[in-house]
């Protein structure tokens, strides 16, 4: 029997606890095909069309869940902008002693 390990990829790889406690029951269709159930889906934010990683770490099948690198890279940026780790261009620029409105 292969279990099923579910993470949830971003910046770092984050283990997301599972709905459930106990082992989820899966069947492999004739096209190789799993369906995870909608409770799995849902704690993981799975939608339509998204992209899992695969990976067979002995006889554990993992499933990750891949991450656009642009959305990862806004939440770093929001972090330190709301951390105040951010300067302004104007304040830049004038640092530099350029004038920012000068044309």
């Amino acid at each position: 029997m292969l279990d099923v390990g579910i993470s949830h990829a971003r910046a770092v790889n984050t283990m997301v606890a599972m709905p459930e406690p106990r082992p989820i029951s899966v069947h492999v269709d004739e096209k190789g095909r799993i369906t995870l159930p909608a409770k799995l889906r849902k704690a993981l934010s799975l939608e339509s069309g998204d992209t899992l990683f695969v990976r067979l770490r002995g006889d554990i099948l993992e499933l990750t869940k891949a991450e656009n690198p642009f959305d990862a890279l806004a939440r770093h940026a929001l972090k330190e902008y709301r951390e105040g780790r951010t300067r302004d261009l104007r304040e830049i620029a004038r640092n530099w002693g350029v004038d920012p409105d000068r044309e």
